[in-house]
């Protein structure tokens, strides 16, 4: 959004949207546009979400192939469980009585790091960039997994090949079944080349693929960077978080890791008149 015609007046600047003031109300928008479409006079009904959400990423609508990835990996994440981290930080702070803010934050503070987080997944789709379908280069990659992007003022070098999982015995079901769908409905970029790789890959890498390494395969044939595709993955994974601060919300004698109801073992009884 540019004011060429006045270029005292402050100026916000980005591709992504523009907006074309009310007649009577400077302040509100009579069009809204999102790289060039008219998001309430043409896009609106016509468009799905997943489009919508590429579009504002990307600044262009996605090709049919890309629509249904984008489709199937929310679905994927959307709800990654409550033995996921990120998830049991916004349970935790939803049944200690938190606002569905803190609750939200609290997932985006956990699920960003490098133990199936974002940040696995940005070097992952980075390894993507560098290796490309090699699987020589792969094989030395996964072996020397600290050979990465780092930013030694935040993130301390990865322990794992990103995308597997250090603790996986074999390849976990849910993660078999999305290679499998996500790569039918594109088999010819990275997600067929994985899945047809696999085992060979996990050799390589000594662990198990992830769930994070079939989400970094299918931002990459989305054709997202990795700071697009970290991004992305902290938005995909909200809505468990959610959904389980819901239930949870000032529930936590039924915290769901507590065996039990949880008891004062030591309680000292009523306070005496003394006492007050």
């Amino acid at each position: 959004m540019e004011n060429s015609d006045n270029p005292k007046k402050e100026c916000i600047q980005t591709k992504i949207w523009d907006e074309e003031a009310e007649a009577d109300n400077p302040y509100a928008a009579a069009v809204c546009y999102c790289a060039g479409y008219d998001v309430y006079g043409d896009l609106l009904g016509k468009i799905r979400w997943p489009e919508y959400l590429y579009l504002l990423t990307k600044q262009e609508r996605p090709a049919e192939h890309q629509s249904k990835l984008l489709e199937s990996l929310a679905v994927c994440l959307a709800n990654p469980g409550p033995r996921d981290y990120s998830v049991r930080a916004a349970m935790s702070a939803a049944a200690g009585g938190a606002t569905a803010a803190s609750c939200l934050m609290s997932a985006l503070a956990v699920g960003a790091g490098q133990f199936g987080g974002a940040r696995e997944v940005y070097l992952a789709v980075d390894a993507w960039n560098a290796c490309n379908r090699d699987l020589d280069k792969w094989k030395d990659r996964l072996q020397n997994p600290a050979s990465g992007k780092t930013d030694a003022t935040v993130w301390p070098a990865i322990e794992h090949p990103p995308g597997f999982d250090p603790y996986g015995v074999r390849c976990a079901t849910p993660v078999r079944q999305a290679l499998s769908h996500l790569a039918g409905i594109h088999g010819s970029g990275a997600l067929g080349w994985l899945e047809h790789n696999r085992l060979e890959l996990e050799k390589s890498a000594e662990y198990p693929l992830a769930m994070t390494g079939v989400a970094a395969a299918t931002l990459v044939d989305l054709g997202l960077g990795a700071r697009e595709a970290e991004m992305l993955y902290l938005l995909l994974r909200l809505p468990g978080a959610a959904a389980h601060a819901l239930e949870q919300h000032l529930q936590w004698k039924k915290y769901p890791f507590f065996k039990d109801e949880l008891e004062l073992t030591n309680d000292p009884g009523p306070k005496k008149e003394a006492d007050k």
